[in-house]
């Protein structure tokens, strides 16, 4: 079924008894060093936006109103975050009685968290209208002209306020720790569609004005907003693509089994909570892989292999509705909760839904990513999951170690307690803290208490520390395995002993994406060109359409200055804006001075191309 609009569910009747019809009061929030907020004395519980995209502006421009938990009877104003917001008017408001006009002060901004608006509050006002304008930079903003997308007809506007770039198109506490509902009134000119991670209300086609209702408290980087030539594409009772419709079709194929993943992780890990579970494949500038916005994960098109090679990556955005989105980090501190336990569901889901070998090879894969992503780092507490953030954006600490060193944690706990026992603490952990945001002080409080107690001496505190402060894998972690990588490493051996690349051509006729990702990337980093050629003849390398297959032999090529792939690779990293399969390609080229200058060469015109966020890793890696 194809339309504009989808079948819409009343999400809210699918989610009865998830944490009831009024906002919960909150508890404390935890200090968190990214935020201006002052959480002791007002906490938000609603966010009410109008807001209006102007694509020739690049400007989102109207209303932000807050209703507070006032915590502080005393407090006299509230402090919400902004970056680069032109802020015109902000008012107070008591209950349901009149806006009224109040004094504010915006400080000094500084280049990891932006600026602190201050709002006078009256005694007992418990609302703030703020009514401003975005920067065309901001940061949690990519507007992209007709030529970025895959129609070329239209721009497009999306959103990705991970982990502190909500600040720069809403004025809030942008901080984990709080969580609120939201309703939006989102307008865009007449031919284009806007989604939001929401329920959705279909407006008559053509309007230009959209509606959107979060019935349920999520934390500030969850709010997502995009803007484009969309349609939809139906999956199931609750699963469903948004794409551009030239990328529509091919999107629903690949993603077709996303309903037999909610199935699976639901047998184990309780009822998804959410209502609907869709997909929206964004342009290619996308920066991330996936992002888990509640409702309407966005996804790059660089998943869409033709062939479901890559939808780990879905398994992994859907692992979130779990692990991130029911049960959140309470401070950026605390990201490991967040990501390694869904990196541990994601390929539990893999495991249920395609097959235990493939699950194994992507933890392999995952494993050597953290082992060379550590490589890296360069900030001592950033290689372990307790990385210190005072004074930092979150983003500067971004990299694989929360995502794989958590899994690993978290499957060194299920090889000492067992897959049942284990399954059943994860579970009590998702049910008993729904809907909240914790730190990793109360996992720990919860894992002494629920599991370790249960078998005494299985695992020692100590070796939980050094799960959490380690800078390396300890040496008493279970390690994945992967019978297909040894075979694939028999015939890498076989071949470059000598052997035929007909004989390894009878063997890799059957490989995975996985397989080839090993094959490739196990590839010494100095080979004689003859053996690059007959590769490349063989099996069409350069050619590649897998995304992720294209980035190891790129980066091989690029080590063995196998130019044959460089204009391949150059319209590769002009097309893309995923972090993952870029960055690591400029790094590789900047490391010899002719590379140098052909990533900045590169770069010069890819860059306008990129999100923000993209361009700050590179433009940081060029300087260097």
């Amino acid at each position: 079924m194809l339309s504009k609009t989808p079948p819409f569910l009343a999400a809210a009747a699918l989610i009865t008894g998830a944490c009831g019809g009024s906002a919960p009061r909150p508890v404390p929030v935890p200090p968190d060093p990214s935020s201006y907020a002052n959480v002791s004395a007002f906490v938000t519980t609603h966010v009410l936006l109008d807001l209006t995209a102007d694509f020739e502006a690049r400007t989102l421009s109207g209303t932000a109103s807050l209703t507070f938990e006032r915590l502080d009877p005393a407090a006299t104003e509230v402090v919400l975050d902004t970056r680069d917001l032109t802020v015109r008017k902000v008012e107070a408001g008591i209950g349901d009685a009149p806006w009224v006009e109040t004094t504010f002060r915006l400080d000094a901004a500084t280049p990891a968290f932006g600026s602190a608006l201050r709002i006078a509050m009256p005694p007992g006002a418990n609302r703030a209208r703020v009514t401003y304008t975005t920067s065309p930079a901001a940061k949690g903003l990519q507007w992209l002209t007709p030529a970025q997308t895959a129609g070329r007809a239209h721009p497009f506007l999306f959103t990705q306020a991970q982990a502190i770039q909500a600040r720069s198109f809403i004025p809030l506490q942008d901080l984990p720790g709080v969580r609120f509902r939201y309703d939006a009134t989102i307008h865009t000119p007449k031919d284009l569609v806007a989604v939001m991670a929401a329920e959705m209300t279909p407006g008559q086609p053509g309007s230009g004005v959209f509606l959107f209702h979060m019935p349920l408290p999520i934390p500030s980087y969850l709010v997502a907003l995009a803007i484009g030539d969309l349609a939809f594409k139906s999956m199931g009772e609750r699963t469903g693509v948004w794409a551009e419709p030239s990328v529509l079709d091919s999107a629903a194929r690949e993603f077709e089994d996303t309903e037999k993943m909610i199935e699976a992780t639901e047998k184990v890990y309780g009822r998804y909570q959410w209502g609907r579970y869709d997909l929206l494949v964004l342009p290619p500038s996308f920066p991330f892989g996936g992002m888990e916005n509640p409702m309407l994960t966005f996804a790059t098109p660089t998943v869409i292999a033709g062939d479901k090679s890559l939808v780990s990556l879905v398994a992994h955005e859907l692992a979130h509705s779990w692990s991130g989105n029911l049960v959140t980090n309470a401070t950026w501190a605390d990201f490991w909760l967040n990501e390694g336990f869904t990196t541990y569901l994601e390929r539990r889901i893999v495991e249920a839904v395609y097959s235990k070998p493939r699950a194994e090879m992507e933890a392999m894969i995952g494993m050597n990513d953290l082992i060379d992503g550590r490589k890296d780092i360069a900030v001592a507490r950033d290689r372990s999951l307790l990385p210190d953030l005072t004074g930092r954006d979150p983003d500067d600490a971004y990299s694989t170690v929360p995502y794989e060193q958590g899994a690993l944690f978290l499957c060194f706990l299920e090889a000492k307690f067992g897959r049942d026992t284990f399954d059943a603490f994860l579970r009590q952990w998702f049910d008993g803290h729904k809907f909240t945001s914790a730190t990793t002080a109360e996992f720990l409080e919860f894992l002494t208490t629920n599991l370790m107690a249960t078998k005494p001496g299985a695992v020692t505190d100590a070796q939980v520390q050094e799960w959490l402060h380690s800078e390396t894998i300890p040496a008493f972690a279970v390690l994945p395995k992967s019978d297909a990588f040894l075979k694939v490493e028999q015939a890498r051996d076989a071949w470059l002993g000598g052997g035929a690349i007909d004989a390894l051509a009878a063997v890799a006729k059957n490989w995975s994406t996985q397989e080839w990702i090993h094959f490739i990337d196990k590839l010494p980093r100095t080979m004689a060109a003859p053996k690059l050629v007959a590769l490349d003849k063989q099996f069409g390398l350069t050619a590649s359409k897998n995304a992720e297959i294209a980035h190891v032999w790129f980066r091989l090529a690029i080590a063995n200055q196998y130019k044959a792939a460089y204009p391949a690779m150059e319209a590769y990293v002009m097309r893309i804006g995923r972090r993952k399969l870029i960055v690591p390609i400029y790094k590789d080229l900047a490391a010899t001075p002719e590379g140098l200058a052909l990533a900045k060469k590169i770069y010069a015109a890819a860059r306008p191309g990129y999100h923000p966020l993209a361009q700050d890793a590179i433009d940081a890696l060029l300087k260097k």
